[in-house]
């Protein structure tokens, strides 16, 4: 059912760097939702896998000393979804993972896997990138991180070195201290299915909660990768809480994404829901904010 070459299993993330510098053919296995998919349907055939599933120190979520929540790329997303601090703090990340296909794919699926496999359609995505998270990256010469804006390089391809692997999520606390937010996927089916688009919006309000301090929208399948609107979030930005601003924050993603037409949906209709999503996050997030339209 499965041909593959050889299989390497490493047990520290020392010994998955040397491995990855030993065989650098060799494609990197963790829950194996994706990779195994994949070999089914004999478009990996033949190749050399890296587990690197049996690396405990990568699961897990946890709060550093200034307030960092740091998410293992090991951890899955049923972990993710039920773990208190992500609850507390960024409730919407577990309500987007919590879409990911079905329960199974939940329990065995890893963070890590699904922003690696660097495809637009990602759940967690888009929620990511509206929370600013940073990617941290290990190698030979020690630890790299970087915005996971720039982790996307384009469809299906992601800044990954030759001798790294993805050990974990950053999130920090100015980017979720004060803010609440809301995601919404847009597909055919409400389950086992891939997003036509989906849209995430973190607000920050005000103390007496008539202002937006500031909001952030991300999408998934709005573009080759994953993309924030800065357009639309300029444009809401300090300005009073109203179903006006709303509608404008919904037709100003227009200016900043880019769908593409396929098989699953055209361009005029993700657009058409991009809009929708939109203004539907951005007046849920409010709400969840303490505000009112």
């Amino acid at each position: 059912m499965y041909d593959i070459k050889a299989l390497y299993e490493a047990q520290s993330v020392g010994e998955a760097v040397s491995l990855r510098l030993e065989h650098p053919d060799a494609h990197i296995i963790a829950g194996g939702s994706d990779v195994l998919i994949k070999m089914r349907e004999g478009k990996l055939a033949g190749c050399e896998l890296l587990s690197i599933y049996g690396i405990d120190a990568l699961r897990g979520v946890t709060m550093e000393d200034d307030g960092t929540i740091r998410i293992g790329s090991l951890t899955s997303f049923s972990h993710i979804t039920k773990s208190p601090i992500i609850q507390e703090h960024i409730n919407v990340l577990g309500e987007a993972v919590d879409q990911v296909g079905g329960p199974q794919i939940r329990n065995i699926g890893t963070i890590g896997g699904n922003t690696c496999n660097g495809v637009t359609s990602a759940d967690s995505a888009s929620t990511l990138l509206a929370w600013d998270a940073i990617v941290e990256l290990t190698g030979k010469d020690g630890v790299r991180r970087l915005p996971i804006r720039d982790f996307y390089i384009k469809a299906g391809v992601v800044d990954l070195h030759p001798d790294e692997i993805q050990t974990a999520i950053l999130i920090p606390k100015e980017a979720y201290a004060g803010y609440q937010g809301h995601y919404i996927k847009y597909a055919m089916r409400n389950a086992m299915d891939i997003a036509t688009t989906g849209c995430s919006v973190n607000v920050k309000l005000s103390a007496d909660k008539k202002t937006l301090e500031d909001v952030r929208i991300a999408y998934g399948v709005a573009g080759p990768v994953p993309m924030r609107c800065p357009t639309a979030e300029a444009l809401a930005k300090g300005k009073a809480v109203s179903a006006e601003v709303v509608e404008a924050f919904g037709q100003a993603v227009l200016e900043d994404i880019n769908p593409r037409d396929s098989w699953r949906a055209s361009k005029a209709f993700r657009q058409h829901i991009a809009v929708e999503l939109a203004k539907r996050a951005l007046q849920k997030s409010i709400e969840l904010a303490g505000g009112a339209l």
